[in-house]
């Protein structure tokens, strides 16, 4: 697809980058790699992400046809919360890996998505059609996929502003005090394993709020409040002050209650892509997690 925009004064000293992923109504990333690769110009020449506009510039991009994606359609049930034209919000069952990657191309919520949506192909021009999120492989909960480049670049936009609230169920080692709370601590790759992220000097800023709900026999049942989104944050913060995420047997340890860690993405809010309403939207506590509670609870 291609298109011309001729600047008006409106759009004078804003970003290359910024301007076209608005105007066009595509995620900013993407607009940069259309221009690392020479797909737009400006006055005809090519021109940096960080060019600030002038008035009577012209823009011209190319927007390439989505490469084809290697990624088989697969029938996997999927519980649906809520879908519209622009997006699907499910509940991701805990064992079920988002995204595919090397090695493990099958099997996977994409996999499941572009058999329920084909549409979602090429979606952001990414590998991971319409995922603007995520969720670890053995967290379970609510999750939202974007069906159009549209409400790609909103909610990607949401998320990295952080207007999107998120709040976790988790059962933890120990009790914690106070009831409430905050964890704030930098985030980066472990340097002892790649593998695992660690509290690091230097590394990301993250946060996590936090409130007790209930204390339960040797743990503390609570809700998890990200401020932040970094990889694994909750787990490991959690970690970090001798109260790790019960049988996460990454950062913390195995135990006989469960075969995969307590975390649960219970609620989800955001703008609506195309209305601008808020909405939130919640995953209940699985069986097996529930069960837990119900055993120590007795």
């Amino acid at each position: 697809m291609s298109k011309t925009i001729e600047l008006g004064a409106e759009g004078s000293g804003t970003r290359l980058d910024v301007f076209l992923a608005s105007a066009v109504g595509i995620s900013r990333s993407y607009v940069q790699k259309l221009i690392a690769n020479g797909h737009v110009l400006v006055n005809g020449i090519k021109a940096k992400a960080s060019y600030k506009l002038e008035t009577g510039d012209v823009i011209t991009g190319v927007i390439p046809d989505p490469e084809p994606l290697s990624i088989l359609p697969e029938k996997i049930p999927l519980n649906i919360i809520y879908e519209n034209s622009d997006i699907l919000v499910i509940d991701k069952p805990a064992g079920l890996t988002v995204h595919p990657a090397p090695g493990n191309w099958e099997h996977t919520l994409v996999n499941a998505l572009l058999a329920y949506c084909p549409d979602l192909a090429g979606i952001g021009g990414k590998i991971r059609p319409g995922i603007v999120h995520r969720l670890d492989k053995n967290t379970s909960g609510v999750m939202v996929v974007a069906k159009n480049d549209g409400a790609h670049h909103s909610l990607s936009s949401q998320i990295k502003e952080r207007r999107v609230k998120k709040v976790y169920l988790a059962l933890v080692v120990g009790h914690l005090s106070p009831k409430h709370g905050a964890v704030e601590a930098q985030l980066g790759r472990d340097p002892k394993n790649r593998k695992k992220m660690a509290v690091v000097t230097g590394g990301r800023d993250a946060r996590t709020d936090y409130r007790v709900i209930d204390y339960l026999e040797s743990y503390t049942y609570l809700e998890a409040i990200p401020q932040t989104g970094r990889t694994h944050q909750i787990r490991v913060h959690f970690a970090a002050i001798d109260h790790p995420v019960v049988a996460d047997s990454v950062y913390g340890k195995k135990t006989d209650l469960l075969k995969r860690q307590f975390l649960h993405a219970h609620l989800l809010g955001f703008d609506l892509p195309a209305s601008g309403k808020y909405v939130e939207f919640k995953a209940e506590l699985p069986e097996d997690l529930q069960g837990v509670l119900n055993r120590i609870s007795s």
